[in-house]
């Protein structure tokens, strides 16, 4: 039973974690063994020039330049992006994600064998969008994922915090990356 939860935890780290280029990938430094900036626990791979802000503390700060129309689109983006999950329309989640970011192909098949086995439920609050140029954005979350083993109905549900970056593509917003931390549990 706990390897179920492991293999569902796992999953999320697939299907949520596919962080985009998979060429970014921060090394220790050589020298000294210190984790090179920007990949350390608390700032997850956070590279000042691509992420708006590093994912510890509690104080998020929305973005103040973002017109409210593309404020509109983005937010209505991310809730697509999270109840076509929930529904299981793996089509439509697909739909969500950038080209550019995903390789689709590879998302799906991760997509559909998590969903064969598991019923995931995402919940999100403190939607705040804290980064914004006319092609990109980052929006912050809370985020809890309720993942249920469908053969034996055991539940694990990880909480943590959400970027999610999204390009403009062909005029729609797409999810390009995301980068989550999960909370320790017993912490809220």
């Amino acid at each position: 039973m706990k390897k179920k939860l492991a293999v569902a935890s796992m999953a999320l780290a697939l299907v949520l974690g596919a962080c985009g280029n998979a060429d970014e990938t921060n090394q220790n430094n050589p020298e000294t063994g210190e984790p090179a900036p920007g990949s350390g626990a608390i700032d997850h791979g956070v590279d000042d020039n691509k992420v708006g802000f590093s994912m510890s503390g509690d104080k998020v700060e929305e973005a103040t330049d973002v017109p409210k129309e593309d404020k509109e689109d983005i937010l209505a983006a991310f809730d697509t992006y999270i109840e076509t999950l929930n529904n299981q329309d793996v089509e439509g989640y697909l739909a969500t994600l950038s080209t550019k970011g995903y390789d689709l192909e590879e998302e799906r098949q991760a997509t559909e064998e998590m969903l064969k086995n598991t019923k995931m439920k995402r919940e999100t609050d403190h939607e705040t969008i804290v980064k914004y140029s006319e092609d990109s954005a980052q929006l912050f979350s809370t985020l809890k994922t309720t993942f249920t083993d469908i053969e034996t109905g055991v539940e694990n549900t990880p909480e943590g915090r959400q970027v999610t970056v999204f390009n403009k593509e062909d005029g729609a917003w797409k999810v390009f990356s995301i980068h989550f931390i999960g909370d320790e549990p017993g912490n809220e």
